[in-house]
Protein backbone atom coordinates (compact mmCIF):
# COMPACT_ATOMS: atom_id res chain seq x y z
CA UNK A 1 0.00 0.00 0.00
CA UNK A 2 1.29 3.51 -1.05
CA UNK A 3 1.69 5.85 1.74
CA UNK A 4 -0.91 7.68 0.12
CA UNK A 5 -3.43 4.88 -0.06
CA UNK A 6 -2.17 4.45 3.69
CA UNK A 7 -3.01 7.64 4.90
CA UNK A 8 -7.08 8.11 3.02
CA UNK A 9 -7.83 5.20 5.64
CA UNK A 10 -7.11 6.60 8.71
CA UNK A 11 -9.95 6.86 10.94
CA UNK A 12 -11.40 10.68 10.90
CA UNK A 13 -10.80 12.15 14.30
CA UNK A 14 -14.88 12.10 16.03
CA UNK A 15 -16.76 15.37 15.07
CA UNK A 16 -17.05 17.67 18.56
CA UNK A 17 -19.71 17.43 20.74
CA UNK A 18 -21.83 20.92 19.80
CA UNK A 19 -24.42 22.87 21.77
CA UNK A 20 -27.51 21.49 19.99
CA UNK A 21 -26.41 17.94 20.83
CA UNK A 22 -25.48 19.27 24.58
CA UNK A 23 -28.71 21.28 24.91
CA UNK A 24 -30.78 17.91 24.14
CA UNK A 25 -28.92 15.82 26.97
CA UNK A 26 -29.38 18.33 29.76
CA UNK A 27 -32.96 18.16 28.89
CA UNK A 28 -33.06 14.67 28.84
CA UNK A 29 -31.41 14.14 32.06
CA UNK A 30 -33.36 16.84 33.38
CA UNK A 31 -36.41 14.92 32.13
CA UNK A 32 -35.04 11.80 33.79
CA UNK A 33 -35.13 13.27 37.03
CA UNK A 34 -38.52 14.74 36.84
CA UNK A 35 -39.78 11.66 35.66
CA UNK A 36 -37.76 9.35 39.19
CA UNK A 37 -38.94 11.93 41.26
CA UNK A 38 -35.29 13.60 41.89
CA UNK A 39 -33.49 10.63 42.45
CA UNK A 40 -29.13 11.31 42.61
CA UNK A 41 -26.62 9.29 40.59
CA UNK A 42 -24.71 9.49 37.93
CA UNK A 43 -26.51 9.79 34.69
CA UNK A 44 -25.71 8.47 31.05
CA UNK A 45 -26.98 10.20 28.06
CA UNK A 46 -26.61 8.40 24.63
CA UNK A 47 -27.85 9.30 21.08
CA UNK A 48 -28.74 5.89 19.59
CA UNK A 49 -28.99 7.46 15.76
CA UNK A 50 -29.14 10.59 13.85
CA UNK A 51 -32.55 12.57 15.06
CA UNK A 52 -33.03 10.18 17.46
CA UNK A 53 -35.05 10.32 20.66
CA UNK A 54 -31.70 10.63 23.40
CA UNK A 55 -32.13 7.72 26.02
CA UNK A 56 -31.12 8.10 29.56
CA UNK A 57 -29.42 5.14 32.06
CA UNK A 58 -28.33 6.15 35.21
CA UNK A 59 -25.27 4.32 36.79
CA UNK A 60 -23.52 3.33 33.44
CA UNK A 61 -20.53 5.79 31.82
CA UNK A 62 -19.96 3.43 29.12
CA UNK A 63 -22.51 3.94 26.52
CA UNK A 64 -22.38 8.02 27.68
CA UNK A 65 -22.44 10.26 24.83
CA UNK A 66 -22.72 12.83 28.33
CA UNK A 67 -22.29 11.83 31.47
CA UNK A 68 -23.33 13.47 34.68
CA UNK A 69 -21.13 12.86 37.51
CA UNK A 70 -22.67 12.27 41.25
CA UNK A 71 -20.79 15.72 42.36
CA UNK A 72 -22.16 17.68 39.40
CA UNK A 73 -19.16 17.53 37.04
CA UNK A 74 -19.90 16.61 33.63
CA UNK A 75 -17.43 14.41 30.99
CA UNK A 76 -18.19 13.38 27.57
CA UNK A 77 -17.40 10.77 24.78
CA UNK A 78 -16.63 13.57 22.12
CA UNK A 79 -14.85 16.67 23.17
CA UNK A 80 -17.29 20.02 23.47
CA UNK A 81 -17.14 22.87 21.24
CA UNK A 82 -16.91 26.21 23.14
CA UNK A 83 -20.61 26.84 23.56
CA UNK A 84 -21.19 22.97 24.22
CA UNK A 85 -18.92 23.28 27.24
CA UNK A 86 -20.36 26.29 28.62
CA UNK A 87 -23.91 24.92 28.65
CA UNK A 88 -22.41 21.35 30.29
CA UNK A 89 -20.73 23.99 32.90
CA UNK A 90 -24.02 26.29 33.81
CA UNK A 91 -26.89 23.82 33.40
CA UNK A 92 -25.22 20.35 34.65
CA UNK A 93 -24.72 21.27 37.92
CA UNK A 94 -28.37 22.72 38.53
CA UNK A 95 -29.32 19.11 36.99
CA UNK A 96 -27.59 17.79 39.65
CA UNK A 97 -28.76 20.01 42.50
CA UNK A 98 -32.10 19.10 41.35
CA UNK A 99 -31.57 15.66 41.87
CA UNK A 100 -30.30 15.54 45.08
CA UNK A 101 -32.42 17.82 46.54
CA UNK A 102 -35.34 16.77 49.41
CA UNK A 103 -37.58 19.82 48.99
CA UNK A 104 -36.58 22.18 46.74
CA UNK A 105 -34.11 23.94 44.64
CA UNK A 106 -34.98 27.95 44.20
CA UNK A 107 -32.82 29.63 41.35
CA UNK A 108 -33.42 33.63 40.88
CA UNK A 109 -31.93 35.77 38.03
CA UNK A 110 -32.29 39.19 37.54
CA UNK A 111 -30.59 41.37 34.84
CA UNK A 112 -29.13 44.44 35.99
CA UNK A 113 -26.76 47.79 34.15
CA UNK A 114 -23.22 48.26 35.22
CA UNK A 115 -24.47 50.70 38.17
CA UNK A 116 -27.15 47.94 39.40
CA UNK A 117 -29.92 48.77 37.54
CA UNK A 118 -32.96 46.71 36.40
CA UNK A 119 -35.15 49.19 34.35
CA UNK A 120 -35.03 53.20 34.26
CA UNK A 121 -37.16 55.38 36.86
CA UNK A 122 -40.62 54.41 35.21
CA UNK A 123 -40.10 50.92 34.64
CA UNK A 124 -38.86 50.48 31.18
CA UNK A 125 -36.82 46.75 31.01
CA UNK A 126 -36.32 45.74 27.17
CA UNK A 127 -34.17 44.99 26.92
CA UNK A 128 -31.20 45.84 29.73
CA UNK A 129 -29.44 42.79 29.15
CA UNK A 130 -28.35 41.13 25.66
CA UNK A 131 -30.20 38.58 23.74
CA UNK A 132 -27.75 35.50 25.05
CA UNK A 133 -29.13 36.31 28.24
CA UNK A 134 -32.99 36.05 27.06
CA UNK A 135 -32.03 32.50 25.50
CA UNK A 136 -30.59 31.16 28.72
CA UNK A 137 -33.87 32.32 30.33
CA UNK A 138 -35.72 30.45 28.10
CA UNK A 139 -33.03 28.02 28.91
CA UNK A 140 -33.43 28.26 32.50
CA UNK A 141 -37.46 28.19 32.52
CA UNK A 142 -37.06 25.05 30.12
CA UNK A 143 -35.20 23.16 32.87
CA UNK A 144 -37.82 25.02 36.44
CA UNK A 145 -41.03 23.08 37.59
CA UNK A 146 -42.06 26.68 37.45
CA UNK A 147 -40.86 30.59 37.01
CA UNK A 148 -42.29 32.65 39.34
CA UNK A 149 -42.36 36.51 39.14
CA UNK A 150 -44.00 39.23 40.96
CA UNK A 151 -47.48 41.50 39.85
CA UNK A 152 -44.56 44.40 38.91
CA UNK A 153 -43.29 42.34 36.24
CA UNK A 154 -46.32 41.31 34.61
CA UNK A 155 -47.97 44.95 35.43
CA UNK A 156 -44.18 46.28 33.31
CA UNK A 157 -43.69 43.96 30.55
CA UNK A 158 -46.48 41.69 29.92
CA UNK A 159 -44.22 38.66 30.07
CA UNK A 160 -45.56 35.17 28.05
CA UNK A 161 -43.41 33.25 30.57
CA UNK A 162 -42.91 30.35 28.29
CA UNK A 163 -39.98 28.76 26.14
CA UNK A 164 -39.78 30.43 22.67
CA UNK A 165 -36.24 30.21 21.70
CA UNK A 166 -34.67 26.91 22.54
CA UNK A 167 -36.17 23.21 22.89
CA UNK A 168 -37.95 22.41 25.85
CA UNK A 169 -41.00 21.98 27.81
CA UNK A 170 -42.90 25.83 29.10
CA UNK A 171 -43.40 25.58 33.12
CA UNK A 172 -45.81 26.27 35.21
CA UNK A 173 -46.38 30.03 35.69
CA UNK A 174 -46.70 31.44 38.68
CA UNK A 175 -47.59 35.10 39.27
CA UNK A 176 -47.58 36.66 42.94
CA UNK A 177 -50.28 39.39 43.01
CA UNK A 178 -50.88 39.97 47.02
CA UNK A 179 -53.80 42.23 46.81
CA UNK A 180 -55.04 40.83 43.20
CA UNK A 181 -54.53 44.61 41.30
CA UNK A 182 -53.40 42.96 37.79
CA UNK A 183 -56.15 43.04 35.18
CA UNK A 184 -57.16 39.77 33.85
CA UNK A 185 -56.46 40.72 30.07
CA UNK A 186 -52.30 39.65 30.58
CA UNK A 187 -50.90 37.25 28.14
CA UNK A 188 -49.93 34.66 31.19
CA UNK A 189 -54.04 34.90 32.07
CA UNK A 190 -55.00 34.64 28.62
CA UNK A 191 -52.75 33.35 26.10
CA UNK A 192 -53.16 29.62 27.44
CA UNK A 193 -49.53 28.66 26.38
CA UNK A 194 -48.57 27.12 29.51
CA UNK A 195 -50.61 26.24 32.63
CA UNK A 196 -50.62 29.60 34.92
CA UNK A 197 -51.34 30.00 38.89
CA UNK A 198 -51.88 33.21 40.70
CA UNK A 199 -50.76 33.41 44.31
CA UNK A 200 -52.54 35.93 46.36
CA UNK A 201 -53.81 36.70 49.67
CA UNK A 202 -56.62 34.68 51.36
CA UNK A 203 -59.04 37.76 52.15
CA UNK A 204 -58.57 38.95 48.85
CA UNK A 205 -59.84 35.82 47.23
CA UNK A 206 -63.79 36.00 47.97
CA UNK A 207 -63.40 39.81 45.55
CA UNK A 208 -62.33 38.14 43.18
CA UNK A 209 -62.95 34.20 42.85
CA UNK A 210 -60.60 31.53 42.05
CA UNK A 211 -59.64 31.82 38.74
CA UNK A 212 -58.01 35.20 36.68
CA UNK A 213 -58.90 34.34 32.76
CA UNK A 214 -57.43 30.74 32.51
CA UNK A 215 -55.26 31.15 35.50
CA UNK A 216 -56.29 29.36 38.68
CA UNK A 217 -55.76 31.11 41.82
CA UNK A 218 -54.10 30.19 45.74
CA UNK A 219 -54.71 31.81 48.27
CA UNK A 220 -52.21 32.06 51.21
CA UNK A 221 -52.07 33.73 54.85
CA UNK A 222 -50.62 37.55 54.88
CA UNK A 223 -47.50 38.28 56.20
CA UNK A 224 -48.01 41.59 56.78
CA UNK A 225 -48.59 43.66 53.12
CA UNK A 226 -46.94 40.90 51.55
CA UNK A 227 -46.82 36.83 51.41
CA UNK A 228 -43.60 35.28 52.78
CA UNK A 229 -41.49 33.69 50.75
CA UNK A 230 -41.49 30.42 52.42
CA UNK A 231 -44.85 29.94 52.27
CA UNK A 232 -45.03 30.23 48.77
CA UNK A 233 -42.14 27.54 48.32
CA UNK A 234 -43.87 25.23 50.90
CA UNK A 235 -47.13 25.36 48.80
CA UNK A 236 -45.94 24.91 45.12
CA UNK A 237 -43.59 21.79 46.69
CA UNK A 238 -47.23 20.88 47.59
CA UNK A 239 -48.07 21.00 44.08
CA UNK A 240 -44.92 18.80 42.74
CA UNK A 241 -42.69 21.75 42.05
CA UNK A 242 -39.00 21.00 43.30
CA UNK A 243 -37.30 23.48 40.96
CA UNK A 244 -38.50 26.81 41.32
CA UNK A 245 -36.98 29.77 38.52
CA UNK A 246 -37.83 32.94 40.06
CA UNK A 247 -37.26 35.31 37.44
CA UNK A 248 -37.73 38.73 38.84
CA UNK A 249 -38.51 41.43 39.24
CA UNK A 250 -35.74 43.26 41.58
CA UNK A 251 -38.68 43.66 44.71
CA UNK A 252 -39.68 40.16 44.25
CA UNK A 253 -35.89 38.46 44.01
CA UNK A 254 -34.72 40.23 47.42
CA UNK A 255 -37.51 39.47 49.19
CA UNK A 256 -36.99 35.84 48.32
CA UNK A 257 -33.14 36.31 49.14
CA UNK A 258 -33.97 38.29 52.42
CA UNK A 259 -36.37 35.28 53.48
CA UNK A 260 -32.53 33.07 52.66
CA UNK A 261 -35.66 31.42 50.53
CA UNK A 262 -32.57 31.38 47.40
CA UNK A 263 -30.49 28.46 46.72
CA UNK A 264 -28.56 29.93 43.83
CA UNK A 265 -29.04 33.94 42.38
CA UNK A 266 -27.81 34.75 39.04
CA UNK A 267 -26.96 38.51 38.51
CA UNK A 268 -26.13 39.20 34.31
CA UNK A 269 -24.60 42.48 33.77
CA UNK A 270 -24.80 44.21 31.02
CA UNK A 271 -22.51 46.79 29.47
CA UNK A 272 -24.84 49.64 30.52
CA UNK A 273 -24.98 53.10 32.54
CA UNK A 274 -28.35 53.95 32.92
CA UNK A 275 -27.60 56.34 36.44
CA UNK A 276 -30.75 56.56 37.93
CA UNK A 277 -33.70 53.93 38.21
CA UNK A 278 -35.05 50.54 39.58
CA UNK A 279 -31.78 48.89 42.23
CA UNK A 280 -31.17 45.42 41.31
CA UNK A 281 -31.20 43.93 44.51
CA UNK A 282 -32.82 45.69 47.68
CA UNK A 283 -31.45 44.69 51.57
CA UNK A 284 -31.80 45.78 55.05
CA UNK A 285 -28.87 47.83 55.98
CA UNK A 286 -26.15 46.34 57.34
CA UNK A 287 -23.33 48.12 59.65
CA UNK A 288 -20.48 46.01 59.30
CA UNK A 289 -19.50 44.67 55.98
CA UNK A 290 -18.72 41.19 57.56
CA UNK A 291 -22.80 40.91 58.07
CA UNK A 292 -22.94 41.17 54.14
CA UNK A 293 -23.73 38.01 51.91
CA UNK A 294 -20.68 36.52 50.17
CA UNK A 295 -21.70 33.13 48.14
CA UNK A 296 -19.41 30.88 46.12
CA UNK A 297 -19.27 32.77 43.06
CA UNK A 298 -19.36 31.17 39.07
CA UNK A 299 -19.29 33.25 36.60
CA UNK A 300 -20.12 33.11 32.42
CA UNK A 301 -20.01 35.12 29.78
CA UNK A 302 -23.24 35.65 27.66
CA UNK A 303 -21.79 37.48 24.65
CA UNK A 304 -21.31 41.05 25.86
CA UNK A 305 -22.70 40.46 29.09
CA UNK A 306 -21.48 38.45 32.17
CA UNK A 307 -23.84 36.74 34.49
CA UNK A 308 -22.29 36.04 37.77
CA UNK A 309 -24.02 33.08 39.88
CA UNK A 310 -23.78 33.03 43.60
CA UNK A 311 -23.83 29.83 44.87
CA UNK A 312 -25.74 30.16 48.85
CA UNK A 313 -26.53 26.33 48.73
CA UNK A 314 -25.16 23.14 46.54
Amino acid sequence: MSKHAHEMVKPWPAPALDAESAWRAILAIRDWIRRNDGIACGLSVGFPAVDAEPWVVPGRADCALVWLHADGSWSTARPPDRRAALLLDLYMPMCRAAAATRTSLVVAHLGQSLDGRIATVNGSSQWVTGSADIVHTHRMRALADAVLVGAGTVHHDDPALTVRHVPGPSPLRVVIDCDRRLDADRKVFTDGAARTLVVCAEDSIAAGGRTVGQANVLGLPRNGRTLAPSDIVTALVARGVRFLFVEGGGVTVSRFLQAACVDRLQLTVAPLLIGSGRPAISLPVVENIALGLRPRVRHFALDSDVMFECVFRD
